[in-house]
């Protein structure tokens, strides 16, 4: 099967579980576009009912953090050596992995410690890899969780608000049509987020350092 006959699969058989399955796919190493679950399963659940779209961005979220654990606890128990010779491999090359993008992953870590795995969920090029660098670091589980869950809970809002927006204001009929369309824009979106939540936090820090003078 290829992947337009897998896309065309899913979009055709969207129910709760093949929307944590794929989540699940798409938070790991594996390449999958989480805009060919989310956006369509939440036009869907305003479309004709068969889900609910606040259920769809639960689901989708337990289904990345599924896929975050396994990768923390692949780089926690592989170690770096044999992650980057993974990424240097044939095998990495197929999945979308090369060195450069798990360097960039690890820098991301370093640059903006634990809260990196919240931040890392909202950029393309970053999110599927996140986890990595956290399991390497042997980050602390309940706070892995919990950024992990927040980012990937507000990344799959967004992509669910995009399907809502298609179904009020356009007249799309298809999922696919659905998914093409959400491509298009889910990646300028999650830059706009990132770009939010960075000034937002760094005005609480600012503010807490204000206190403490």
């Amino acid at each position: 099967m290829d992947s337009a006959e897998l896309f065309r699969w899913v979009l055709e058989n969207l129910n709760y579980w093949v929307v944590t399955i794929f989540m699940a796919i798409e938070s790991s190493f594996i390449p999958f576009p989480s805009e060919v679950v989310v956006p369509p399963a939440a036009w869907k659940a305003m479309a004709d009912d068969s889900m609910n779209i606040f259920l769809v961005v639960v689901f989708a979220t337990i289904g990345a953090d599924i896929g975050a654990l396994f990768n923390y606890y692949l780089a926690k128990w592989l170690g770096r050596p044999i992650v980057y010779r993974f990424a240097d491999s044939r095998i990495g090359h197929m999945c979308l992995i090369d060195r450069e993008s798990v360097e960039r992953a690890e820098q991301y870590f370093r640059d903006h410690g634990a809260a990196s795995t919240f931040f890392g969920r909202l950029i393309p090029a970053i999110r599927q890899l996140i986890s990595i660098p956290a399991g390497l670091a042997n980050m602390r589980m309940d706070h892995f969780l919990l950024y992990t869950t927040l980012g990937a809970g507000l990344w799959n809002s967004v992509l669910a608000a995009i399907g809502y927006c298609i179904y009020r204001f356009t007249d799309l009929k298809t999922t696919n049509d659905v998914y093409i369309l959400a491509t298009k824009y889910s990646h300028e979106i999650g830059y706009v987020l990132l770009v939010l939540a960075v000034v937002v936090v760094g005005f609480l820090i600012y503010k807490g350092l204000k206190k403490k003078k």
